[in-house]
């Protein structure tokens, strides 16, 4: 059994923690694996793959959300502008799972076609309270630390459906415990 982590009062299991690496620092999401178990497993499949790692945030409106998790066409190493947001995994689409958790800030959801059951690999962060994604599509997960660090994310064009031009990137994506702070820090 791993050790957990305390973060303001609140302990986190490495086990059911997603650490996302950008630019500007790390951000800590707690994973809800008894609300939407599968979404879960296919988040923590992808991240222990590699498969997020220096994937774009192709998809990112001032006030609502960001958009980042195409594996297919995201990833910056062959990063399709023409096609990024269309792509997902190699793996099968998921069922829904909507559940009762609010789409709040910090709030992670998986991105979907207007087919409730077409999740497959892309996922947004929201920066603001969006009620009217609940039960529409679902929730995963909630940012603990660093959304500061997600409010940096550079932001897409109003007129274009939150498309940005020379995206950011996750640049590691991982399960597990938070880093300890040396003496030096």
């Amino acid at each position: 059994m791993l050790p957990f982590v305390m973060t303001e009062a609140k302990p986190i299991n490495p086990e059911n923690t997603l650490l996302i690496d950008l630019k500007d620092g790390q951000v800590v999401i707690e994973l809800f694996s008894e609300d939407a178990p599968n979404h879960v497993e296919r988040i923590k499949k992808l991240a222990q793959e590699g498969k997020y790692d220096g994937v774009a945030f192709h998809r990112v409106i001032d006030g609502f959300m960001a958009q980042t998790g195409d594996v297919e066409f995201g990833n910056e190493k062959d990063f399709n502008a023409g096609r990024v947001g269309t792509g997902g995994s190699d793996l099968e689409d998921l069922m829904e799972e909507f559940n009762s958790r609010k789409h709040v800030r910090g709030t992670c959801s998986m991105a979907r076609s207007s087919n409730p059951n077409s999740a497959n690999s892309q996922f947004f962060i929201c920066f603001e309270d969006a009620p009217f994604l609940d039960n529409q599509y679902t929730v995963w997960g909630k940012v603990l630390k660093g959304m500061e660090f997600v409010d940096k994310i550079k932001k897409g064009s109003s007129g274009n459906n939150g498309s940005v031009k020379n995206p950011d990137f996750m640049v590691k994506v991982r399960i597990g415990k938070l880093k300890e702070k040396s003496g030096s820090e």
